[in-house]
């Protein structure tokens, strides 16, 4: 071998020897999954069905690593106690490994609020309505006989005294207002009384009082998703379709005689649930 075959010999192993670790790292990194800010969206009254499928993906951006962080969207009135309180308490196992961040659209009222407190950070429109925190509740009847029906107790019919209904409003309004002192923190500016007057409030009045953090949009919050799990060249991924979720048609609210949608809920029970005013006729 001559010497200037040894000598491109020589310059050829170099190369080679450093190119090695490049084309390695290359193939290393196209084995990792891409980073992903999940998108769960809860644009409806939270019942039975809109719970179920939120927690639905919930668990599917807990069991996923590549999904780094997740961004609620959030267009919802609230809905009924015990299925926001399933909904929280997902939420807040997900916190615990990932960051979420809210985005209000047109509206996290209520229950809708109780799970926006739950988050890191929300960002709403300034004309989006936020807060109307606390509960409402339809008390039972006054218990009477009916001459027909035999019950074993005097509460049989009707489940529960009425005084013994409104402590347990009572209890679950001052768990919705520790839950979000717990989740605003010192970043609530207003008073109490104010706070917590069930008051329903404009994006750019919720931003006076530390409701909201931040307007914004649905890419400002997968923004501040990504910053808040120090991912870069992410990817958003609405969850619904991964997680196998199917449209439902069941009618959260009631109906009039001409199918038009009333803001009162069907079935008789304990909301965290915002009910706007009906149009004056």
């Amino acid at each position: 071998m001559s010497e200037a075959d040894q000598r491109w010999e020589r310059i050829r192993n170099i190369l080679l020897w450093l190119a090695a670790p490049l084309i390695i790292g290359m193939l290393a990194a196209s084995a990792v999954p891409q980073p992903v800010v999940g998108v769960i969206r809860l644009e409806d009254a939270i019942y039975s069905y809109s719970a179920q499928t939120t927690i639905k993906q919930i668990q599917y951006a807990i069991n996923h690593p590549e999904v780094r962080a997740v961004v609620l969207v959030m267009d919802s009135p609230g809905g009924t106690v015990v299925d926001t309180e399933s909904i929280y308490m997902e939420l807040t196992r997900l916190r615990e490994m990932k960051p979420v961040v809210t985005v209000v659209n047109g509206m996290s009222a209520s229950g809708g609020y109780y799970l926006s407190a739950n988050t890191d950070y929300i960002f709403a429109k300034p004309t989006s309505l936020v807060g109307n925190i606390g509960v409402i509740g339809y008390l039972p009847p006054a218990p009477f006989v009916i001459e027909d029906i035999i019950t074993t107790g005097p509460y049989k019919l009707w489940g529960a005294p009425r005084d013994s209904d409104m402590r347990q409003i009572e209890m679950i309004k001052q768990g919705f207002f520790e839950a979000v002192k717990l989740g605003r923190g010192d970043k609530l500016t207003g008073k109490d009384s104010v706070t917590f007057s069930g008051q329903i409030w404009s994006g750019i009045d919720g931003l006076k009082l530390g409701i909201i953090d931040e307007f914004g949009t649905e890419n400002d919050g997968a923004r501040k998703a990504a910053e808040l799990a120090k991912v870069a060249h992410y990817e958003v991924l609405d969850l619904a379709g991964p997680a196998g979720i199917q449209p439902d048609t069941f009618l959260f609210f009631m109906t009039d005689a001409e199918g038009i949608s009333l803001p009162y809920p069907k079935e008789a029970g304990v909301y965290m649930l915002y009910i706007p005013p009906l149009p004056v006729k």
